[in-house]
């Protein structure tokens, strides 16, 4: 019960208020308190306090204020007494309320089993949801909350297990099974390898996360998997697979195929994201260090340009001078038009020099190094297309599957013969400005396989 009140609500929720009184009125002393205390958690909470030291002492002292009886009389209430029974039960028939029976408790235990176990895990969440249902049912909960709460979650877990296992298929589960198997080293591996983070950036680390995420492909786990249940519940499974050993697994009994399926299609999840964050990172690693080194060469060779630091002096020595002056007229004077125009004639010269050798350098780098990472990336990943005009160009080319990779697409065969509709007209152009029944352009699929 909640412990703390501001003054507030403590007269708008303890006070008592039109029927309460007939029920108080013919009790005098530690009965009128002890009466009026569990009036008021009952109608709070949906519930009796099994001990007095439930109501808070803040409320203990409004009420016996209210009452006008000592707040000392309360230890003379016996909760247990024949006299307390019999108050109980008057309240109950004043708040339309009745005792719960086996099978309330047995109802109760489905409902919570079913609606609400398999998203929410705390046990005081589920204490919380089954009192108001007992409320919402006009029942005072049963004694044994906790025994309801195991319960259920125990259920829920049985039909969770059940649920997964049906869905894995016996293929499927023997491979689970076949990774905590006595003497199976390579399914220790993976399982170990499952377990640990991708680490820092780079070529080694990406093509580690390719090979688990093969081997978790390999174990054929259904798509869809855990598609209707709670995320919370997956990564709850997920968390107990992940800390156990493959002997605590062997000891699981029945629930081991399930934590197994959650620790590898979890895993698979991640692995996936982990490989297309890698991937971004290495690309803006590799675009990054190739434009520093462009970087230091370049300027390497503008300092061996003389002068420049000079003209940029006078020029800005003369704009501030004479900042109500044109061009012309202040600027012209100090520096030459002619070395102005070189100026910037040899600053685009120099940008396009930049960008084309950032362009060699990557592609350099690439060449030598990272293209050992495209070919497994992208036979591990899905790319999928959701282009509403090209795809189904795309899809309606012989030999072409239903669900298009990358591969695919840069197969040479199909390129050529996208290029082949797009130059008779039969792809229109991307981005037209001339509607949808425009012509296409001759090259308009040309740029985009080429970028």
């Amino acid at each position: 019960m909640r412990r703390e009140w501001s003054p507030e609500d403590m007269v708008a929720c303890w006070t008592p208020v039109g029927s309460d009184w007939d029920l108080v009125a013919n009790k005098s002393g530690p009965t009128r308190l002890g009466f009026v205390l569990m009036l008021k958690s009952f109608e709070l909470e949906g519930r009796f306090p099994q001990i007095l030291e439930e109501v808070p002492q803040a409320a203990v002292d409004y009420l016996a204020d209210v009452v006008k009886v000592p707040a000392e009389d309360l230890a003379k209430y016996d909760l247990s007494s024949r006299s307390a029974k019999g108050h109980r039960t008057q309240i109950r028939e004043a708040l339309g309320f009745r005792p719960s029976a086996r099978a309330d408790e047995e109802r109760l235990t489905g409902w919570l089993a079913d609606e609400v176990c398999p998203v929410e895990l705390l046990e005081d969440r589920l204490r919380e949801a089954l009192l108001a249902q007992c409320r919402s049912d006009r029942i005072e909960p049963p004694g044994r909350i906790e025994r309801i709460v195991s319960a259920a979650r125990a259920r829920a877990e049985r039909v969770f297990c059940a649920q997964t296992v049906a869905r894995l298929g016996d293929v499927c589960a023997r491979r689970l099974l076949d990774l905590v198997a006595e003497g199976n080293e390579d399914g220790t591996a993976l399982l170990a390898s499952l377990k640990r983070d991708p680490g820092a950036v780079g070529l080694d680390s990406l093509l580690t996360e390719i090979t688990k995420l093969t081997a978790v492909g390999q174990l054929g786990l259904p798509e869809g998997l855990f598609a209707d249940c709670s995320e919370k519940l997956v990564a709850a499974w997920r968390a107990r697979a992940i800390k156990m050993y493959p002997s605590d697994l062997r000891d699981a009994g029945e629930d081991v195929r399930t934590l197994l399926a959650a620790l590898c299609a979890s895993r698979k999840a991640e692995i996936t994201d982990a490989l297309v964050e890698l991937l971004v990172a290495l690309v803006h690693k590799i675009n990054a260090r190739a434009e520093r080194r462009v970087e230091r060469q370049l300027t390497a060779e503008l300092k061996k340009v003389r002068g420049k630091e000079g003209i940029l002096f006078r020029l800005a020595d003369a704009a501030v001078g004479r900042p109500e002056g044109t061009v012309r007229a202040v600027l012209y004077p100090v520096v030459g038009e002619k070395t102005l125009r070189d100026l910037v004639a040899e600053a685009k010269a120099n940008e396009k020099a930049f960008k084309a050798k950032v362009r060699t350098t990557l592609r350099s780098s690439y060449s030598s190094y990272y293209r050992q990472m495209l070919p497994p990336l992208l036979n591990t990943l899905g790319f999928k297309c959701n282009n509403t005009v090209y795809r189904p160009h795309a899809q309606n080319t012989p030999g072409t599957p239903a669900d298009l990779t990358a591969t695919d697409l840069m197969e040479l065969e199909r390129a050529d013969a996208w290029l082949a509709a797009a130059a008779v007209g039969e792809l229109r152009q991307r981005n037209t400005l001339h509607g949808p029944a425009a012509d296409s352009a001759e090259a308009s699929q040309r740029s985009r396989l080429i970028t």
